[in-house]
């Protein structure tokens, strides 16, 4: 996977340290060979971060025409339209089948290289209008965290880029080889892109009736059970109209919508590292049958359990 990160003067450190961090952490770890990424930027010089700190081992961008993944890490914050040889190169990029990424502000050089026009796209909250105003052709998402069209993909701001890059990790090499990376980086492995970019109360109450953690803990060792939405309430001793909503003040995602991403988080766990049989993946998660198992694995992934095993498999006894 040959990987190059934009940058420009005046970003910040923090949006040009995430893809570098987390591809980077891919060879680290020893996962995966040719995920170091390259720095470029327009004219192959140098730049000044925000904090005055000088990145001067950067390529031009004649190395984008090898790429296998073009990130755009973020935009200025007075959002100028990019110069014609980017949105150029981006349509070439992507006319010769490379994946882009736009994090954070970098949605909109991506957009206005009219490589998302007709798709959803997703940017910090705060420019999400001003996106919308900018590009109509594009169907701006003002909450989700990061949106993956496979072949082009942007995202929220600040800390979303890095759910976002460890989804290109996952779908690239699996979801172990993601939850590695993420345990290294001390993360969370796996957020939703449609989660909520903010939640109007981060952090439950300490303890007592509405604090949620127990629920949580309980629902991720029971996963082979139905788990209602009334199940869950009763364990958190809280009507159902109320757990429901402050699960999602606080998770960030509906009760039933969080457990259903986190059984397939668990089927493909299992489709990785075992070699059970498909059925048995489908019961050791909660699904009623191996039909509805199927249809939900390809509704979320585009492929079959099989085929994802087939491709990340690493089975052991």
């Amino acid at each position: 996977m040959r990987i190059v990160v934009y940058a420009f003067h005046g970003m910040t450190m923090f949006h040009l340290a995430v893809p570098l961090l987390v591809f980077g952490e891919v060879g680290r770890q020893g996962i995966a060979e040719g995920w170091d990424p390259a720095v470029w930027t327009d004219d192959g010089r140098g730049i000044r971060t925000a904090e005055g700190l000088r990145v001067e081992d950067v390529a031009g961008p004649t190395v984008v025409d090898e790429a296998d993944l073009v990130v755009l890490p973020s935009w200025p914050a007075d959002l100028p339209a990019p110069d014609p040889a980017l949105m150029n190169g981006l349509r070439a990029a992507r006319s010769r089948g490379t994946k882009i990424a736009g994090l954070c502000l970098g949605a909109f050089p991506v957009a206005d290289s009219g490589v998302l026009d007709g798709r959803q796209a997703v940017t910090h909250w705060g420019a999400a209008d001003q996106l919308a105003l900018r590009r109509p052709e594009v169907k701006v998402d003002a909450a989700a965290l990061y949106l993956d069209h496979g072949d082009v993909l942007t995202s929220a701001g600040t800390a979303s880029a890095i759910d976002a890059c460890l989804s290109i990790v996952r779908n690239e090499l699996g979801a172990s080889a993601a939850a590695t990376v993420a345990r290294h980086l001390v993360v969370a492995p796996h957020r939703e892109g449609d989660q909520a970019q903010y939640v109007h109360r981060p952090m439950p109450d300490p303890g007592g009736v509405g604090h949620l953690g127990p629920t949580v803990d309980w629902a991720l060792a029971h996963l082979d059970q139905r788990l209602s939405v009334d199940d869950l309430a009763a364990h958190a001793r809280m009507s159902r109209r109320n757990f429901t909503r402050r699960f999602t003040e606080v998770i960030g995602s509906t009760p039933s919508r969080w457990i259903m991403a986190r059984r397939l988080d668990e089927a493909r766990r299992l489709l990785e590292a075992t070699s059970w049989p498909i059925n048995r993946v489908a019961t050791a998660c909660g699904f009623g049958s191996v039909v509805t198992f199927r249809q939900n694995f390809v509704a979320a992934y585009a492929t079959t359990p099989t085929s994802y095993r087939q491709r990340f498999s690493t089975p052991s006894p």
